[in-house]
């Protein structure tokens, strides 16, 4: 092998490693920003959960305050429909003990103005 033939080949292994050199540095290079790039995503999708965690824990608190305010009104409702029922009885006795003296006295009551509602009928049993 002659000197020039051993120069060539030298120079060709060192252009080899140079481009292998290259290569690995390319490689290299690119992985770092796809990294940082992931890194970047993860501080968005972060950002991003964050923000909806946030909407959504005062959705929750809306809505537990909404089903406060309906358990409130729903109690109103209820003691003042407890009331009303106890007024219906409380008439409906009195007009009972009122058409029992008139019969006692030897005299007819009246007869109810029109006929009672089948609505009504369910909730008066006895007749009046």
């Amino acid at each position: 092998m002659s000197a020039e033939m051993l120069t060539a080949v030298s120079a060709m292994g060192v252009a080899g490693v140079t481009a292998a050199g290259g290569i690995v540095t390319a490689v290299v290079g690119r992985r770092q920003p796809r990294g940082q790039q992931r890194r970047d995503d993860f501080k968005l999708l972060s950002e991003q959960h964050h923000k909806e965690i946030g909407r959504l824990d005062r959705r929750v608190d809306e809505l537990e305050s909404d089903a406060e305010r309906d358990r409130e009104r729903a109690d109103r409702d209820r003691q003042k429909i407890n009331g009303q029922e106890y007024a219906l009885r409380y008439l409906a006795g009195w007009v009972r003990d009122l058409v029992g003296y008139i019969r006692r006295s030897g005299l007819e009551p009246p007869l109810p103005p029109q006929p009672m509602p089948e609505e009504v009928r369910t909730y008066i049993h006895e007749g009046v």
